[in-house]
């Protein structure tokens, strides 16, 4: 991505937050049939140097079974944006020479991504995403509060 110098943050604990307030992320893959993006909810485990992401997605989608855990991974976390109209800028008035931009901010990670089939990992991740997403609820809803034979 092309991104000028002084509009780069670097710091760690900045691009943490905005995945944490910003979970939603495209998911891009490279397959046999070309490019996919998957928009998927995701979170950030305190684990490893520079933190995991882990999700969940349903059986019927292909992206796990296409899993290779050797080729890279593009996950984007897109942030609040807007469009900037060149009549902000007051130099408009001196001179003229401004232009429309976009301010926006996002985190790109890339990584390798691992499909885990273990059910007893699986219901924990479950019940984390759960957790984490539903924490700014007044009552939370639980996996453990679905039918057993449906989880």
């Amino acid at each position: 991505m092309y991104q000028p110098s002084k509009f780069q943050i670097t710091d760690l604990a900045v691009m943490h937050q905005l995945m944490r307030q910003h979970p939603l992320a495209t998911i891009v893959t490279l397959g046999d049939d070309g490019l996919d993006a998957n928009h998927i909810p995701l979170h950030l485990a305190e684990e490893g140097e520079l933190g995991t992401l882990r999700g969940h997605v349903a059986r019927a989608n292909p992206l796990w079974q296409n899993l290779s855990g050797k080729q890279d991974t593009l996950i984007i976390f897109q942030g609040p944006a807007c469009y900037i109209s060149p009549s902000f800028y007051p130099s408009k008035q001196v001179e003229g020479k401004v232009v429309p931009t976009w301010n926006y901010a996002v985190v790109h990670v890339v990584g390798k991504l691992q499909a885990q089939d273990d059910a007893a990992w699986v219901r924990r991740n479950l019940q984390d995403l759960t957790t984490f997403h539903e924490a700014g609820t007044a009552r939370p809803w639980k996996v453990d509060d679905a039918p057993a034979d449906y989880i």
